[in-house]
């Protein structure tokens, strides 16, 4: 009498490749949620560039940092863009969603803080480390 092959799997093997599944989907998925809120994220600093090219130009005619910004409207993922006057930090707040905390902008020039009303030294560099936004959830350049 010849023995018959085994044909398929067995109830074991297909149990490991069921629990080595839900292994990897235990890892893989909060790595994917932290992923698409920091795709959300970059929303806001999209929205910021506008207000970067205001803070410039009104810096290279030392004027006050807001002058003629319009914020944009809210969103699904970013609340509120501003600029503060004096400095020109801009700080971007973010919906729950996109993290709920904020980014702030800092402009920066020959390594200062500029100053409403006065001149920058040299070219305008911007950092991106201060607010209250998770560090998990912030770009790599951004984070402190």
């Amino acid at each position: 009498m010849t023995q018959q092959k085994q044909k398929g799997f067995t109830l074991i093997e297909l149990m490991i490749v069921v629990a080595i599944i839900g292994i990897l989907a235990a890892v893989a998925l909060p790595a994917y949620q932290d992923y698409t809120v920091r795709a959300k994220v970059t929303e806001g600093l999209s929205l910021a560039s506008g207000a970067k090219t205001t803070v410039a130009e009104n810096a290279s005619s030392a004027a006050a940092l807001d002058l003629g910004w319009t914020a944009p409207p809210a969103t699904d993922n970013v609340t509120s863009v501003a600029i503060t006057g004096a400095t020109g930090v801009i700080t971007i707040t973010y919906t729950a969603v996109a993290g709920g905390g904020t980014i702030e902008l800092a402009p920066l020039s020959g390594g200062a803080a500029l100053a409403s009303g006065t001149l920058p030294t040299g070219s305008i560099t911007w950092t991106c480390t201060g607010g209250s936004l998770d560090n998990k959830y912030r770009p790599s350049n951004c984070r402190s």
